[in-house]
């Protein structure tokens, strides 16, 4: 059964003998029109190490109004994005960006007009192939080359807007949405000191692990054989798309390392601080 656009299921919060980290990870789009938004941005959030709530039907705005809901009503939260926070450092250079927000300023000014002319380095619409490679101008930013392959699958490069594992299109029209959210008071890691509310990167292949996501048994027997205490209602939603189902198990992998996530470092050192960096467990859980 495949979950209708906006479909969601909640449950009510567990009760806690103390506050606790409140985790949502959030399936992002890059889709321009408000329905593809609405049928492909999921969000997942875990309370106490139960997940309460599994949601679609928001734009990436809807998102960003949710999550500041969220942090006025927990003081730890934890959010989960999977985009790229930043471009690779040479063109962070190139454009005299000193750090992950310069780029985000700037995406909003221009990002649709990279966009729209697909210009090197960007590439991935029809005719605009990707560069030939070239080691001082790596397609990739270190941190996304440092994960290893799951399935084969590995991070693309952010100048990828267009083609199979594009994440350029959704990572430009979200690095304005960092923006807001740092207004609205979130620390966005690394490039702020860590505190509450949280925003970190994600790429939710690492946290999945091996699984076939394009299969909806496969997608619902990892559900089952890794959270067999997840309610019905929400595994079957999880189960019922791609999209659901990352945010899910991102959540939970996430909630699942939870003192990691409080004691996050403060990095200062240039790369991190142009480049950022995507959240990795230190150990399965």
């Amino acid at each position: 059964m495949a979950a209708a656009p906006g479909a969601q299921a909640t449950l009510l919060e567990p009760p806690g003998p103390a506050p606790s980290e409140r985790v949502v990870a959030v399936d992002w789009s890059g889709r321009a029109e408000t329905a593809g938004q609405r049928r492909h941005i999921w969000a997942a959030e875990v309370a106490a190490g139960t997940v309460v709530a599994v949601t679609g039907g928001r734009t990436r705005a809807g998102v960003v109004e949710h999550l500041v809901a969220l942090a006025c009503e927990h003081a730890r939260l934890v959010v989960g994005l999977d985009f790229s926070f930043s471009f690779p450092h040479w063109w962070m250079a190139v454009r005299g960006w000193q750090d992950g927000p310069a780029a985000w300023s700037a995406a909003e000014r221009e990002g649709e007009g990279w966009l729209d002319r697909c210009a090197p380095p960007f590439w991935g619409r029809p005719g605009r192939c990707a560069p030939p490679l070239d080691p001082h101008r790596p397609a990739l930013r270190a941190t996304e080359a440092d994960v290893q392959a799951t399935s084969g699958a590995r991070p693309s490069s952010t100048f990828q807007i267009g083609g199979a594992g594009a994440v350029g299109t959704a990572s430009v029209r979200g690095m304005p949405m960092l923006a807001r959210l740092r207004a609205a008071g979130f620390r966005v890691w690394p490039f702020d000191a860590p505190g509450f509310p949280l925003v970190v990167e994600i790429y939710p292949r690492v946290l999945t692990g091996p699984v076939r996501k394009s299969d909806p048994v496969a997608r619902r027997r990892l559900l089952a054989r890794r959270f067999p205490d997840l309610d019905p209602a929400l595994a079957q939603i999880s189960g019922a798309s791609e999209d659901a189902f990352d945010a899910t198990v991102s959540a939970l992998v996430m909630a699942a390392h939870a003192p990691e996530l409080a004691a996050l470092p403060h990095l200062t050192d240039r790369l991190s601080r142009a480049e950022g960096r995507v959240w990795r467990p230190s150990a399965r859980a």
